[in-house]
């Protein structure tokens, strides 16, 4: 399709929305919304074989997401997102690249209700921070496993905290949905393309 085409290679450069100039911003808001008017998925919320997974993030304008870059010493690595519809949750996961053995790890967990066909309400609950080697990370979909597995990670693995979910709690829209390619948009007006990940 053209228009994919067309907005893979205008976000490839930029390092996932930290090298976007405004220029940029500008020509990926256009595109994407140009494949948003054709999503083959209308309702994607009832599109759950599509949905439903494991989706590395291509380019979002989140500053919250692209802050995690400014760490001293570190480096923002690939950043996941996990959708289980039966179970009406989402994981977020970013790795964070450092010195060898302390690359790090931040992950939150959150319960989401649909409002409509497109739209969901997203309460987070959790979040888990630490080195990846403490917390035994291997990929996400392993760490999601042992976040079900387990309430609460020991302190000696990482920092692992309930959040007030009536305080931290949004909205997410999906725009654009086919097997590979998922475009959203969130409640602080942020833009996010992801990319399905191969299980």
């Amino acid at each position: 399709m053209l228009g994919k085409t067309d907005l893979l290679e205008a976000i490839a450069s930029t390092n996932r929305g930290l090298l976007a100039s405004p220029t940029d911003q500008q020509a990926i808001q256009s595109l994407a919304a140009t494949l948003e008017d054709r999503t083959p998925h209308p309702e994607p919320l009832t599109a759950t074989a599509q949905l439903n997974g494991i989706w590395r993030l291509l380019y979002t304008t989140s500053d919250e997401l692209l802050g995690i870059d400014r760490f001293p010493l570190y480096k923002l690595g690939q950043i996941y997102q996990c959708i289980y519809i039966d179970e009406a949750r989402i994981y977020n996961i970013a790795e964070v690249v450092g010195l060898p053995q302390l690359s790090g790890l931040v992950s939150v967990g959150a319960r989401f209700e649909a409002v409509s066909q497109k739209r969901v309400n997203v309460a987070f609950e959790r979040g888990v921070f630490g080195l990846q080697t403490l917390l035994g990370y291997e990929n996400p979909y392993q760490f999601i496993q042992k976040l079900q597995a387990q309430a609460k990670f020991p302190f000696w693995q990482g920092i692992d905290f309930r959040i007030n979910s009536d305080r931290q709690s949004g909205w997410l829209e999906v725009t654009y949905l086919d097997d590979d390619l998922r475009i959203g948009r969130g409640n602080q007006g942020s833009l996010f393309v992801l990319r399905k990940v191969k299980v």
